[in-house]
């Protein structure tokens, strides 16, 4: 494996997940770069900013211990690094006596009038990540099946085996969150440019220091999400 192989496409990521099975570390480290922002991005909808790292790292944790066990391609293991990242979360959850940190009143959004017709503006102000403080303000179901599928980038079906649902559950909780982001933002909600809970605009530099920041592929995941739904 390169060592600047930082965010491989999914064949090249399917190859890295292999050769980490294998005991490659340079390997290891691309799988690292590719999913963790994702994970990341996906564990703060459940714990919130504080607690993140901590549980990611527990998340990788068992990753790490359970690799050799897994079977499949790029798309399987982001939903296996999502479910194993989910599970943890709701363990810390558990352990703190408190709820998941998503899941905002969702009476603020439904009379509230869209600035636009369909998700598109929320869709292209994921991909810069400029909605992320938002998302906390969406019922924990739509949060969760929003940031699976546009961030982590899974496909309806293998987000519905991360959250226990329906495939057609998650396409619903998705379409409404996005509907509810574009309320939102037509709302003046969103904050502007910058950071946005934490998770860097797209368009970082894709160096070597960068790497664990940078969010891949929001913009091309969140078109075909639209498609999908």
């Amino acid at each position: 494996m390169r060592g600047d192989d930082t965010q491989p496409d999914d064949g090249r990521l399917t190859v890295a997940v292999q050769a980490a099975q294998g005991g490659d570390e340079a390997a290891f480290r691309t799988v690292y770069r590719a999913v963790h922002p994702r994970l990341i991005g996906y564990v703060r909808t459940l714990v919130g900013e504080a607690d993140a790292e901590d549980v990611a790292s527990e998340a990788w944790l068992q990753i790490t211990r359970d690799l050799s066990r897994f079977s499949g391609d790029a798309d399987r293991f982001r939903g296996w690094a999502a479910r194993i990242a989910r599970n943890r979360a709701l363990d810390h959850i558990r352990m703190r006596g408190r709820r998941p940190a998503v899941g905002g009143d969702e009476t603020e959004l439904a009379d509230k009038p869209g600035g636009s017709d369909t998700a598109d503006e929320a869709m292209e102000a994921l991909g810069t990540g400029r909605t992320f403080r938002l998302i906390s303000r969406l019922p924990q179901d739509q949060a969760e099946a929003v940031v699976l599928r546009v961030v982590v980038g899974l496909d309806a079906k293998s987000a519905a085996g991360v959250l226990g649902k329906r495939p057609g559950a998650v396409r619903t909780a998705a379409h409404r969150g996005l509907r509810r982001l574009a309320d939102l933002l037509g709302a003046g909600g969103a904050d502007g440019g910058g950071t946005a809970g934490g998770v860097p605009q797209q368009g970082t530099g894709r160096g070597e220091g960068a790497a664990e920041s940078y969010v891949p592929g929001v913009t091309e995941t969140a078109a075909r999400t639209q498609k999908d739904m």
